[in-house]
């Protein structure tokens, strides 16, 4: 057979040199640039992977700490039956489901909704009061001293304060009425007056006043005058029969607030006609107090009397045992003097009562 002619073979490194030489002279190849969209989308996975694996790192860290608690986390659906409420919102109410989560007897209180009281519905704390100090009279528990009556208790009124003022367990309260009395409840009504107000200001003791008007006729408690007892002189058996049984209404009503009530008498005057229309009255105040054993009656009139038992202009000051004028112009009330004088007098009766509520005094 004719031979096939054939190529001289080459050497081992004759191949590989021409091998290199194939390779270096081939033109280099271009690589396709990535476009903007590809070049975002592997990013924002590369950042989706490392979230996960953050994510994974800090439920591991929170269950070895004790990850059985609830948490709240952003984006995370709230737990069954809990409401989240926002300003604006129509609807204060679980929502789906959620509202047969509640536990039995729960309450969900919609803010807008009218018919609900949110006081009804709030938690509140409440103190419970402080059981009334009921102990002696001292600086931190007080006794009241209530001082009433008609212009006599402004008189001595002030000056009585201010020593009691002194005893520092003591407060007090004045009240009074110019020209006011028992004999005319047209005028003024001191029985509704002190059914009123004794309660509420609710004294532990009562010191009163009444009679320098009262030296007249009797009306009856109303609008229009109408007397049904004439002058006390002529009418005397009937009229003191009467005004006894008013002061002691009037005593009754304050013993119901305290077991320590002062009525204090009044002075006579330099006129002996009204001097004996006064005595009557006085007499009749005095046999009120002397049926109820709880009031203390002050002898104004034997205080400010002379030696012979008549009126008395000058009369002894017990603090410094000087002989004083002790009358006002009108020859009845007292001046600065006496009723300073008689102050001193009611304060005596008013230590002994505080020494019977318990006060070391």
């Amino acid at each position: 057979m004719p031979r096939r002619a054939t190529m001289p073979s080459l050497g081992a490194h004759r191949l590989l040199s021409w091998s290199r030489m194939a390779s270096s002279s081939r033109p280099p190849t271009r690589r396709k640039p990535v476009s903007q969209q590809r070049f975002w989308v592997r990013r924002l996975g590369a950042l989706g992977v490392v979230g996960i694996v953050c994510y994974a790192l800090v439920q591991a860290i929170a269950s070895s700490f004790g990850g059985d608690d609830e948490r709240l986390v952003v984006g995370a659906p709230e737990p069954a039956g809990v409401v989240t409420c926002t300003d604006g919102d129509a609807d204060c109410s679980p929502i789906g489901d959620e509202a047969e989560t509640l536990a039995a007897g729960s309450t969900v209180v919609d803010p807008f909704d009218d018919a609900v009281d949110p006081v009804a519905t709030s938690t509140t704390t409440t103190t419970e009061p402080q059981p009334e100090n009921t102990g002696p009279p001292a600086p931190d528990n007080k006794a009241k001293v209530y001082i009433v009556g008609d212009s006599d208790a402004g008189t001595f009124g002030p000056y009585l304060e201010k020593l009691l003022d002194g005893t520092l367990i003591v407060d007090t309260e004045l009240n009074y009425v110019v020209s006011s009395g028992l004999a005319r409840p047209d005028f003024f009504n001191w029985p509704n007056e002190l059914t009123a107000k004794v309660p509420e200001v609710d004294p532990d003791i009562i010191v009163v006043t009444f009679g320098g008007n009262d030296s007249q006729g009797l009306s009856l408690p109303q609008d229009e005058l109408e007397f049904i007892i004439g002058d006390p002189v002529t009418n005397e058996a009937e009229w003191s029969e009467e005004y006894q049984r008013r002061a002691g209404e009037v005593m009754d009503i304050l013993l119901e607030q305290t077991e320590h009530v002062i009525w204090v008498g009044i002075p006579n005057d330099d006129s002996p006609e009204v001097t004996e229309r006064l005595a009557i009255q006085d007499r009749a105040a005095k046999a009120a107090a002397a049926d109820r054993p709880d009031v203390v009656f002050v002898d104004t009139w034997k205080r400010f009397s002379g030696r012979d038992g008549g009126w008395a202009e000058f009369v002894v000051d017990p603090r410094d045992n000087v002989g004083k004028d002790v009358r006002a112009d009108d020859g009845f009330h007292l001046n600065t003097n006496g009723a300073e004088i008689l102050a001193i007098d009611i304060a005596v009766e008013v230590q002994e009562a505080l020494r019977e509520l318990g006060a070391n005094i």
